[in-house]
């Protein structure tokens, strides 16, 4: 290793957060996080949805520290432990001859590193940002390690440290198999397609709340596996079969299949959390409405245009059939949802804008010119304004990149702490 007090290596990484439409709540084991069930997800746009990481290593770091959105927070926890302590065991030798650097692999274990992570989206609202953080985290730190895993074997460290992490590692939509080993050496994440499979769809999310929920998923969680024989049920006899069907509808890119699970087993993840004791409310009376108006439009056209899935959090994800049945949903969504007068078009429809231009809203004015839609019988409708933090158009995509431009690194390459 050299000497010098002075260097500082860094790698910059941008992972994606993920969505499950096969829903996973309940552990069969806290500590190493293995689940009762499978699950798959589908990977979201990171352009619009993910978490940078940057993560530096230099002999002058006094001990390991790390920022979340630009304030320092604590790494004593264990899952962050089990990660580092995870990579630190696999990673290899690193050599940068330009700056007349070698890391040893035993080297490792005395370095300590700086991590830099943030969000372009809210943290803790049910929007799966700690799986777009841990496995940036996992990431970042194998490139910069050297570690010589694929991102399968990625995903089982990633899962120590939020179940949901392990299907970050890859774009499209992804199984995470539950597996059988106690010492969860087969629970990891595959791809089951990648994002050019199914590139017609187009998701919406309804922000509506940024605010950190009540129960979190992991304390939710154990209750549930403590308290529910909804659960029970659940694990073992309903999500094998719909895992099949799932598999299927998505190699088949048949949407009425696909939206039919989705929508069912969102309902019955929720229905789980009613069934735990205390009951547990992920959804507000805003989540209900969409519900109930996505139900209508589906019902209506006489085949689904349109699924819908909440994870532990009231924010509606929509999943459109198409561009065309998006620009439509986001019509709906913005005549019973308006936004306050006083609130920019701009900051309030988030993400991919071309289809407010599909929809043809360019402005408030066309948003009030809205009309009814026709499967909706009790005229005049009632408008829910200020219901909708905001909405967030997107599409299914990649997994996770290394950044090279150095200028978007979020540690200093001098001092390696936040710029």
């Amino acid at each position: 290793m050299a000497d010098s007090k002075k260097w500082v290596v860094m790698a910059t990484a941008q992972t994606p957060t993920n969505i499950a439409v096969i829903k996973y709540w309940g552990k069969r084991d806290e500590t190493l996080i293995l689940p009762v069930n499978d699950s798959i997800s589908v990977t979201l746009d990171p352009s619009h949805l993910c978490t940078t990481t940057t993560v530096a290593v230099s002999p002058g770091f006094e001990q390991d520290r790390m920022w979340l959105n630009g304030k320092e927070i604590s790494l004593s926890g264990g899952r962050f432990q089990s990660c580092l302590r995870e990579i630190r065991s696999r990673a290899c030798d690193v050599e940068d001859k330009e700056k007349g650097i070698k890391i040893e692999k035993k080297d490792w274990e005395k370095l300590h590193v700086h991590i830099a992570s943030y969000n372009n989206f809210p943290t803790a609202a049910g929007l799966a940002s700690s799986a777009a953080g841990l496995a940036c985290l996992v990431f970042s730190l194998a490139k910069l390690m050297n570690l010589k895993e694929n991102p399968s074997q990625l995903s089982a460290i990633a899962r120590q440290g939020s179940g949901s992490a392990c299907r970050s590692l890859f774009g499209g939509f992804v199984k995470w198999i539950m597996g059988k080993d106690e010492n969860g050496s087969d629970s990891l994440a595959v791809q089951l397609v990648e994002e050019e499979h199914w590139n017609e769809l187009v998701i919406i999310i309804a922000v509506v709340s940024a605010r950190q929920k009540e129960t979190s998923s992991t304390s939710g969680m154990r209750e549930s596996v403590e308290t529910s024989l909804l659960l029970q049920h659940r694990a073992k006899e309903i999500v094998p079969k719909r895992m099949v069907k799932m598999e299927e509808a998505i190699k088949n890119r048949d949407f009425s299949s696909f939206a039919q699970l989705t929508c069912a087993d969102s309902n019955q993840f929720h229905a789980v959390c009613l069934d735990t004791s205390p009951p547990i409310f992920y959804m507000n009376d805003t989540s209900h409405r969409i519900i109930s108006y996505v139900e209508k439009w589906n019902r209506s056209e006489g085949s689904p245009q349109v699924a819908y899935t909440f994870d532990a959090g009231p924010n509606a994800v929509l999943i459109a059939r198409n561009r065309q049945v998006a620009a439509q949903l986001l019509q709906r969504l913005l005549f019973f949802f308006p936004p306050n007068s006083d609130t920019d078009l701009n900051s309030y429809v988030l993400g991919d804008k071309s289809i407010l231009h599909d929809a043809g809203i360019g402005d408030l004015k066309d948003v009030e010119a809205l009309q009814c839609p026709p499967e909706i019988t009790n005229v005049p409708a009632q408008k829910y304004t200020g219901e909708i933090n905001n909405f967030i158009c997107t599409k299914p995509g990649r997994g996770p990149v290394l950044l090279s431009d150095e200028s978007k690194a979020l540690l200093n390459p001098e001092s390696g702490l936040p710029k």
